[in-house]
């Protein structure tokens, strides 16, 4: 009897060690060559984008007709309007881009196991929460 109360210790640290690993993100999204392509993805976009002519538009909403110099505007050319160096600060934010991503989701692979647990836990107290609600079928006295 002695002895199987010197095992439950034992069994108490082995538990943990023999669980599943922490659930992590799948190796496409930490692989640095996906946030790579999303970058790129992200710049194709963003420059499509900037071209878009909205000249027309402006024309329309301040009720006129555009010029044709008008109809040419493009999203870029009101941005450089603000700033003349968009260009350049647009290429130097979208360089970031993958260095922040990667930072981005090796922090989410780090916590991963922590926001499991904690949404565990979330589960078991509202599967608790539930048990404990009265059931609508019993007769009401």
């Amino acid at each position: 009897m002695r002895t199987h109360l010197a095992l439950i210790p034992l069994l108490a640290i082995a538990g943990p060690a023999m669980a599943a690993p922490p659930p992590q993100l799948p190796q496409q999204l930490t692989d640095p060559a996906t946030a790579q392509r999303l970058t790129n993805v992200m710049q194709a976009l963003s420059n499509a984008f900037f071209n878009v002519k909205i000249g027309g538009v402006e024309a329309a909403i301040e009720g006129r007709e555009a010029s044709p110099q008008e109809k040419n505007l493009t999203v870029r050319d009101m941005a450089r309007r603000d700033d003349p160096s968009f260009d350049r600060n647009f290429q130097r934010q979208i360089a970031e881009v993958g260095p922040t991503m990667q930072r981005s989701v090796s922090a989410l692979n780090q916590a991963m196991p922590e926001v499991m647990k904690s949404l565990h836990e979330a589960k078991k107290s509202l599967e608790r929460a539930a048990a404990n609600m009265p059931d609508p079928t019993y007769p009401q006295r």
